[in-house]
């Protein structure tokens, strides 16, 4: 990334920003299992069409998703399976430092005594 010019840069922060809302997240977790319809998406997701619709139509565009025509209904699909991969990097990056919180405050709440409210 170091040598890639402000366009460049410009590109994969959007693409970043893609994935930066949940709802998106969800869709793409579940065009993990296949393709699927926007009434299909929109039932899981507990949503509405319009709603899933334009986000399907925001990661169409950066490359995230794919739309197919048959017949009367559009099905979407993953354009590009290394997003699992990518998200499943950061996924892994988020339990690695939650675990080392979660070790922290142990630590810690083994120095502080029992009861630090009961003194004499």
């Amino acid at each position: 990334m170091k040598t890639l010019p402000d366009e460049a840069l410009s590109q994969v922060a959007a693409y970043f920003q893609a994935l930066s809302e949940p709802n998106r997240l969800r869709v793409l977790n579940l065009l993990r299992e296949g393709e699927r319809s926007v009434g299909e998406l929109a039932e899981l997701c507990g949503s509405s069409a319009a709603n899933i619709s334009r986000h399907l139509t925001l990661l169409t565009q950066h490359g995230l998703v794919v739309r197919e025509s048959r017949g009367t209904s559009a099905l979407y699909s993953i354009a590009d399976p290394a997003v699992y991969a990518l998200c499943d990097l950061v996924c892994g990056s988020i339990a690695r430092r939650l675990d080392r919180t979660a070790a922290e405050r142990a630590a810690f709440a083994q120095a502080l005594p029992a009861n630090p409210r009961k003194r004499a």
